[in-house]
């Protein structure tokens, strides 16, 4: 016997057909009870994982998908969570919320355990599961549909719903450029997220087009999180002379900038602006109300759940950013 039990073999000890075990595993009707019970203890003792062959013999939809995420930031997730949700329950699926570490070496196999047991119709990626090749790769081999909200590498791979992540951070830059700021500190985001590098690049592609030069001093690691956005603030801040402005990768980060910015009794905007990136509910909830690069979070996630689920869509869809401008940033001290 394999290291895996198949269906074949389940067939074979229980004494039905694989028709029969497929019927008894999708608890379809016309199935004996006797016949029944039989194959479920069979399938009991060889701890036996429906397969996505078991499911296509079955022949029907299980109308499932799951929505995988693995982001520090709960404001994102909530909002990718919703938008998700509100088109599935449109279209009469259920949304699976499955949270995992796009860190573990098991990763693969515990989606793919998912994709049996659930018996899932596909799978919506969001950022950096986006990412995971070895995934991408096995859901191209099982020919199971996903689609990847913002994707960096591998564009082509699945369908997609995305906002161009260069021409948004270039868009901020450029507003403080604008305002005066010459020394503009970035905060990038988690490594693991392309949308980090695509930010970055923006942002040192705007400081070109100025003729500024690009100080890698000025550029420090977050992790997307509020208490990694503080630190980083604190190491910008501590360089003399310390930069005018700091546009950080995400909402949650520029928080931390501003609580730090407080503490520290820096006024902002009048000695230091501060920009975010989401315009997630936290971006309204702090004080001053921050400036950040809108990016339609619930709008993607709903495009790619359509994406996924309406026949006629398009396999691609990139939707507008905009830049909210509120009371965050001002022009650069004199």
């Amino acid at each position: 016997m394999s290291s895996r039990p198949t269906i074949k073999e389940v067939s074979k000890i229980a004494g039905v057909s694989f028709k029969t075990v497929s019927r008894v595993l999708n608890n379809e009707k016309h199935v004996s009870e006797e016949t029944r019970r039989r194959v479920e203890e069979v399938v009991a003792r060889l701890n036996f994982r429906p397969s996505h062959a078991a499911r296509t013999l079955a022949g029907r939809r299980s109308f499932q998908v799951a929505l995988l995420y693995d982001n520090p930031s709960p404001y994102y997730v909530y909002h990718i969570q919703l938008g998700a949700q509100q088109r599935c329950s449109e279209l009469g699926y259920r949304l699976l919320l499955q949270p995992i570490d796009s860190q573990s070496p098991d990763l693969v196999s515990n989606v793919m355990a998912l994709v049996d047991e659930a018996h899932l119709d596909g799978v919506i990626l969001s950022p950096p599961v986006t990412e995971i090749a070895a995934l991408l790769d096995e859901l191209d081999r099982r020919g199971l549909p996903y689609v990847r909200i913002a994707p960096g590498a591998r564009k082509d791979s699945g369908m997609a719903a995305a906002i161009d992540d260069v021409a948004a951070a270039r868009e901020v830059t450029e507003h403080l450029i604008g305002l005066g700021h010459r020394a503009i500190g970035f905060i990038r985001g988690l490594d693991s997220h392309v949308s980090t590098w695509e930010r970055l690049q923006g942002y040192r592609e705007a400081l070109e087009a100025h003729g500024i030069a690009f100080d890698e001093g000025l550029v420090v690691a977050g992790e997307n999180s509020f208490t990694s956005g503080g630190e980083a603030a604190r190491q910008l801040l501590e360089r003399t002379p310390r930069p005018s402005a700091i546009f950080a990768g995400n909402d949650d980060m520029a928080a931390g900038v501003l609580a730090v910015a407080h503490e520290a009794d820096i006024d902002v905007p009048g000695q230091l602006s501060i920009v975010g990136f989401d315009d997630s509910d936290l971006a309204r909830a702090v004080w001053p109300p921050l400036t950040t690069m809108r990016q339609p979070v619930r709008e993607l996630a709903y495009a790619a759940a359509d994406l996924m689920l309406s026949p006629e869509a398009e396999p691609r869809v990139t939707l507008e950013h905009k830049l909210m401008i509120r009371s965050t940033t001002g022009p650069a001290p004199r």
